[in-house]
């Protein structure tokens, strides 16, 4: 198994843990204790803590880009690419996006919060391109 798709299951894993360490602890626990209903919980509507909506987001957002970065590894898988370029590109990525979960999820939103996300969420989209053109490069 090659770096990308190694990297792809961990942002997989990165993207449940997040659902799972975060919202479902939160959502789950007001539901199974009472303190809330299953049709509660509506996906247009902003609830809970400032703590929640920071997770909902941050799990949001690895939504966003997993389809991307899985177009990615399955092109690389597709064409049969090797690279020790993607295989850094793919490290750097999943850093980023961890640390962009962290930021957001861990830290209120100031203006300095919000920069630092933001630089990741950035490197994550340079890297994708950056992929995205080895792999054309990579072609006969």
């Amino acid at each position: 198994m090659n770096m990308p798709t190694l990297v792809l299951l961990a942002f997989a894993g990165w993207t449940l843990l997040i659902l799972f360490g975060t919202v479902g602890v939160y959502r789950w626990s007001r539901i199974l204790t009472g303190r809330a209903t299953v049709s509660e919980w509506q996906a247009n509507k902003p609830q809970g803590s400032d703590g929640y909506q920071r997770a909902i987001a941050a799990h949001r957002n690895c939504i966003e880009n997993l389809p991307v970065y899985t177009a990615l590894v399955v092109a690389i898988a597709v064409f049969q690419v090797e690279s020790t370029t993607l295989n850094v590109l793919s490290l750097a990525l999943l850093g980023a996006r961890m640390a962009q979960s962290l930021v957001h999820i861990g830290f209120e939103q100031t203006e300095k919060v919000a920069t630092w996300r933001f630089a990741f969420f950035f490197t994550q989209i340079v890297t994708m391109i950056w992929m995205g053109i080895e792999i054309v490069r990579s072609l006969p």
